[in-house]
């Protein structure tokens, strides 16, 4: 993140900051859209979770990969857990790169109310994850829907399947906000959320009947479920239901952002 594209932020943020000088959540969330509008890694990062999910529908499509049991919904949605990286991959660099440079010093003397500064940031990840993430979901379904028609695949039911995906990959996004925040490192951050991601299903066979909670805590196995995938099965995804699994992504998600605001609060930038 360039100093010039802080100073645009923090521009908005003086010209249109209240009476008192100190600016509101709807001023910083201004400050926010245009830093994300204008780093090339971030626009770079929103591209590519866009495109994800349709270019490996395509993919699947092509090449006919689909289990017997696999419905068309879940072939298209194959590539919606990647997309969850790369929302996690923008939540963290939304906040990091700040650090990295110092310039967080001039963002939270712009807007002094730190709690305001991370809740703008996660609220523009969400916004931006889950209208890109339903765009990418919808157009891969469509994608799916015609290239695979006539393969005896049973279809599927895309509602509430696409809207609760992007909701998945809008939550690893703010997962993404808040372990920048905590972590303050780009490699950190993004390292702890893919471990999130990735290690349960690894290691949920380890904790006996616990695994159900373990392998379906996870925002991937929400995905395979929601998505009606072949791989949704109890011993791949967890024994939790689609729902349940995504109630408890959102849980530790508000916990990690409240515990980045308490952290964001008491310690010196």
């Amino acid at each position: 993140m360039t100093m010039p594209t802080v100073a645009a932020g923090h521009a908005r943020l003086a010209r249109t900051g209240g009476p008192d000088g100190r600016a509101g959540f709807r001023e910083a969330l201004a400050s926010e859209w245009t830093k994300l509008c204008t780093v090339r890694s971030t626009i770079c990062t929103v591209a590519v979770l866009a495109a994800l999910t349709p270019a490996i529908a395509v993919f699947v499509g092509l090449t006919g990969s689909l289990q017997p049991d696999d419905t068309v919904l879940g072939g298209s949605l194959t590539g919606a857990t990647v997309a969850q990286l790369a929302a996690a991959v923008l939540g963290v660099l939304v906040v990091s790169p700040e650090y990295g440079t110092g310039l967080v010093r001039t963002t939270l003397a712009a807007c002094p109310r730190r709690s305001t500064v991370l809740g703008a940031k996660a609220m523009l990840v969400a916004a931006v994850t889950s209208v890109v993430a339903a765009g990418g979901c919808t157009l891969a379904y469509g994608i799916g829907a015609a290239l695979l028609a006539g393969g005896g695949h049973r279809q599927g039911e895309p509602v509430p399947a696409v809207p609760g995906v992007a909701l998945s990959i809008a939550l690893v996004g703010m997962l993404g906000v808040a372990f920048g925040a905590i972590l303050r490192s780009a490699a950190g951050g993004i390292s702890t959320v893919f471990a999130i991601m990735l290690v349960p299903p690894l290691l949920g066979p380890l904790f006996g009947d616990w695994q159900g909670w373990v392998v379906g805590a996870t925002p991937a196995a929400a995905v395979q479920k929601l998505a009606q995938s072949s791989d949704a099965s109890a011993d791949v995804a967890g024994s939790l239901g689609a729902w349940p699994s995504l109630a408890l992504a959102a849980g530790y998600t508000a916990a990690a952002l409240a515990a980045a605001g308490w952290l964001l609060r008491t310690r010196d930038a």
